[in-house]
């Protein structure tokens, strides 16, 4: 009788044990796997169904912490991390947060229901992490790094959100829980299979959990939500420039690991992506060549901005764009017109740079006009009149000033 049982266990689990071993393939060496003429069919029967009891209990737990119990999980990251009362930090995360929800919630109303919880922690890393539960977590280190500035912080966030609302938290930690406790079967150390579920709970933060696919469609994501809660379409790209500038065009040298793993695209790709989507958002009549970073306004080549702040030239280059861009994205059907006033460039009747870094404000209105086909005028003297109304937006904080 138990002769018996084994086999027919034996043929019961034989196609779930095979599939399991194929699904690790692409982890586990040969070494790893126990040869052919030493296999025991009842430590494999065994191993096999202790993986799947610690696989049902990890996904109650990743139900649970994506649930009802994200309010605790959200109390237990902030003990880990600490949290970061900085005032400036945190009143810019509300308006951010606050901004990009309203933009999610026109596609996926349900944000309202399960909003997102947020705080600034202690590390001075540069990273930001969304995890399960719709909570994020946002390193004192992100604002620092970027001088405060709103619009770049908006795209880090918006790709953010993107994984939150894909699921890719859950989903990542379920992709890899599998393989690791597979892991953990082959090198014969199945007495650790609870320790590999808590150790990648512990870790969801880390972008090691995130496919290149989830990297991707994140990034897209971002760009719709930060765009359309207003921020600057060219503040992706700005990003990058900066990211790439600080830290090197390497990805491994990306302090934290925000977007980083490691089959990644490099920095430079990334910022060249943020940059053709701020092309297409503009109707493609706003550009940044990405090789000598000139701006290009119907294909005419503008020239770069001066440095500014503690800003580079082509940093501050990438939001100048961004704010062209959006003009026309906001009036496609009309042939906007550049004019200097004082210290500040307009451009179809919305603020696009501050000239208070040795900008020609002439020159720079000379060169739009003649882009957009527009014959030399004498600029005026008065106050040009500016879009105050409803669906203006004023493109340049005090805190930028590109």
């Amino acid at each position: 009788m138990e002769c018996r049982l084994t086999q027919k266990l034996k043929k019961k689990l034989f196609p779930v044990l095979s599939g399991l071993l194929l699904t690790s393939a692409f982890t586990l060496s040969p070494a790893a796997l126990p040869a052919a003429e030493a296999f025991d069919w009842s430590n494999a029967i065994g191993s096999v169904i202790l993986v799947s009891a610690q696989y049902s209990m990890l996904n109650k737990q990743v139900a649970y912490l994506d649930g009802k119990g994200r309010g605790e999980y959200l109390e237990q990251i902030k003990g880990q991390e600490g949290v970061n009362e900085d005032p400036e930090a945190n009143a810019m995360l509300d308006r951010v947060m606050g901004r990009l929800s309203t933009a999610i919630a026109k596609t996926d109303p349900s944000i309202e229901k399960n909003p997102y919880h947020y705080f600034v922690n202690d590390s001075t890393k540069f990273n930001a992490y969304c995890t399960l539960g719709h909570n994020v977590s946002v390193n004192i280190g992100l604002f620092t790094t970027l001088n405060y500035n709103e619009d770049e912080l908006a795209f880090v966030l918006g790709h953010e959100l993107g994984h939150g609302e894909q699921h890719d938290p859950a989903n990542g930690v379920k992709r890899t829980f599998p393989i690791a406790l597979l892991a953990a079967v082959a090198g014969s150390q199945s007495n650790m299979l609870e320790a590999v579920g808590t150790n990648l709970l512990a870790n969801l933060g880390s972008a090691k959990l995130v496919t290149l696919p989830m990297e991707k469609k994140a990034d897209v994501l971002g760009f719709t939500y930060a765009t359309e809660a207003g921020y600057n379409p060219g503040a992706g790209s700005a990003l990058w420039q900066r990211v790439m500038e600080k830290m090197g065009n390497n990805r491994e040298t990306f302090l934290g690991t925000i977007f980083m793993p490691s089959d990644h695209p490099n920095n430079g790709s990334r910022r060249d992506k943020y940059t053709q989507r701020m092309y297409e958002y503009s109707g493609k009549h706003v550009n940044v060549d990405k090789k000598t970073g000139a701006i290009l306004v119907n294909k005419k080549d503008l020239g770069l901005v001066q440095p500014g702040g503690d800003m580079s030239s082509r940093e501050r280059t990438y939001l100048v764009a961004g704010s062209l861009a959006k003009v026309y994205h906001d009036q496609p059907s009309i042939q906007p017109s550049a004019e200097q006033d004082g210290t500040n460039l307009y451009f179809g009747g919305q603020r696009i740079m501050s000239l208070q870094y040795r900008d020609n404000g002439a020159e720079w209105a000379e060169k739009l006009n003649a882009a957009v086909g527009k014959k030399k005028e004498k600029q005026l003297a008065e106050q040009p009149v500016v879009l105050k109304g409803k669906g203006a937006v004023d493109l340049l904080p005090a805190s930028i000033g590109h």
